[in-house]
């Protein structure tokens, strides 16, 4: 059994940067802005979404905001990670 794993940064960047993409898709299909997308699961501004919709300040979504915003989208938190 390994108990390590060497994981790459640039995977991890990678990842971060598909799971956004993939959240700004979903909320464009369903013709939802950013602000309407802050409101919704609690945030108080659209600041933090435009940052990590645009790839700014090393900035991503954490586990519990993607199942908020599944929920707002309708739809499985899965279509995020493909």
């Amino acid at each position: 059994m390994q108990l390590y794993l060497e994981i790459d940064e640039s995977e991890i960047e990678e990842l971060h940067r598909k799971i956004a993409f993939n959240v700004k898709r979903k909320r464009l299909e369903k013709n939802i802005s950013q602000m309407e997308l802050a409101l919704t699961i609690g945030h108080r501004s659209v600041s933090t979404i435009g940052k990590i919709e645009a790839g700014l300040e090393n900035k991503h979504y954490n586990i519990e905001t993607l199942y908020k915003i599944s929920k707002v989208l309708n739809i499985n938190i899965c279509e995020f990670f493909r």
